[in-house]
């Protein structure tokens, strides 16, 4: 049998512009903290966090579906694949003053089933 996949195409609008990470997709398979705080489908307050991001690094490579993409002295991003049939889920960390700055989106589909916005307060209680 082979193979079912849905990873999709890494997005090419990732990374740190001008100390914000990208907007919040349309869809509500997207949460970020630096959406509006008003629009309740996308926000996520950011995690209070003052470690280093080498322990920030290991705990989000503890968490299911983990791959490390890119590394910088303020900023992680991780892509998440699910078990089943290989969704692809981007995630970006950046670290500015004593929080971190989150926004984690499927890259398929319309709906997620809250899956982006439980793994971020996953990793706010790995953190605290």
């Amino acid at each position: 049998m082979l193979g079912v996949s849905f990873s999709g195409s890494r997005p090419g609008n990732l990374g740190v512009k001008d100390g914000r990470l990208a907007p919040p997709k349309r869809s509500p398979n997207c949460v970020s903290s630096q959406a509006d705080p008003q629009d309740r489908e996308h926000f996520i307050e950011p995690i209070a966090f003052s470690g280093s991001m080498d322990r920030l690094k290991k705990i989000l490579l503890e968490m299911q579906g983990a791959t490390l993409v890119e590394e910088k002295p303020d900023y992680l991003y991780a892509e998440f694949k699910s078990r089943l049939l290989g969704f692809v889920d981007d995630v970006e960390l950046l670290k500015l003053g004593g929080v971190l700055q989150v926004r984690s989106a499927s890259r398929l589909g319309r709906r997620d089933f809250g899956v982006n916005r439980k793994r971020i307060e996953v990793l706010r209680k790995l953190l605290a």
